[in-house]
């Protein structure tokens, strides 16, 4: 079986309060964007006794870690605890950035769980699954179905949002990752949890030009001191006529949602992967 695994940015990302259990409460919107990796799923006929009951290839990037702690490897993992699954080959090429803020790593999970119910028939409602993907991380449960939703708790706790109330259909997105890694673990440590001025939801029911103003992310506090080649994308995507811009999640992509299609030369982002795509 074939799917493709979508991308998200985060309009808006508040951080409200830190948790007894070393996590933190946040708020925010998840947005689905059309920028996928590629996932294959095969049956693997007449494995041997000793063969890896999950075989996993990647391209396209290469991962940093143990291909064996790959997201995708738990996601059949945690399901092959409470299913008898058959040995599988899967082939991962990947597309989306890592550790850009998109929710790469996370996609690939959820569709992987998915995949899984549906080629084998195991019946798991979407309820049920959602919580099988939030085991595996927070932002992994909005890709079971990979819908606009408003996000609270940890990121697990999904609200659904209507297309229409979110004015993005039909508008254009540049999306530029720069050659950088934000560590997810240093930017929680340096930021300050806050009530935020006014709700995410409420700011994206105002008009897009108000986003600016009422529709921020918390990270970018802790994040553009460290890496202020950051901040001069998000500046230059706004100099190049975005009506909003922010960074994506605790970083390193940053995003410009355009009223119509920009023209962008190359060398307006140096050394940076640069997606433009409509929404």
């Amino acid at each position: 079986m074939l799917v493709f695994p979508c991308a998200k940015i985060n309009l808006g990302l508040n951080v409200v309060a830190r948790r007894s259990d070393g996590y933190h409460d946040l708020e925010t919107i998840f947005y689905p964007i059309p920028l996928y990796d590629t996932l294959e799923v095969t049956v693997i006929e007449d494995a041997a006794e000793d063969a890896s009951p999950c075989d996993l290839q990647i391209t396209g990037m290469e991962l940093e870690g143990d291909p064996d702690d790959n997201l995708v490897v738990r996601a059949y993992r945690l399901l092959a605890q409470d299913h008898a699954l058959p040995k599988v080959h899967i082939r991962l090429h990947k597309a989306i950035p890592s550790q850009a803020g998109l929710g790469g790593g996370s996609s690939d999970a959820a569709y992987m769980l998915r995949v899984l119910n549906e080629m084998f028939d195991l019946h798991i409602d979407a309820p049920t699954l959602t919580k099988y993907a939030a085991r595996i991380g927070a932002d992994c449960a909005f890709f079971i179905q990979s819908t606009p939703a408003y996000a609270t708790g940890i990121g697990d706790v999904l609200t659904p949002l209507e297309e229409e109330q979110i004015p993005l259909s039909g508008r254009y997105m540049v999306l530029v990752k720069p050659p950088v890694a934000v560590s997810t673990r240093e930017a929680y440590s340096r930021i300050r949890p806050k009530a935020p001025a006014m709700n995410c939801t409420e700011a994206a029911h105002m008009p897009l030009d108000a986003w600016r103003e009422h529709l921020t992310n918390d990270f970018e506090e802790s994040v553009f001191p460290l890496y202020p080649e950051i901040r001069q994308i998000k500046d230059q995507l706004y100099q190049e006529g975005a009506v909003y811009a922010l960074m994506s999640g605790s970083g390193s992509a940053v995003f410009g949602i355009f009223d119509k299609e920009p023209e962008i030369g190359n060398e307006v982002f140096q050394g940076c992967q640069v997606f433009t795509m409509e929404l």
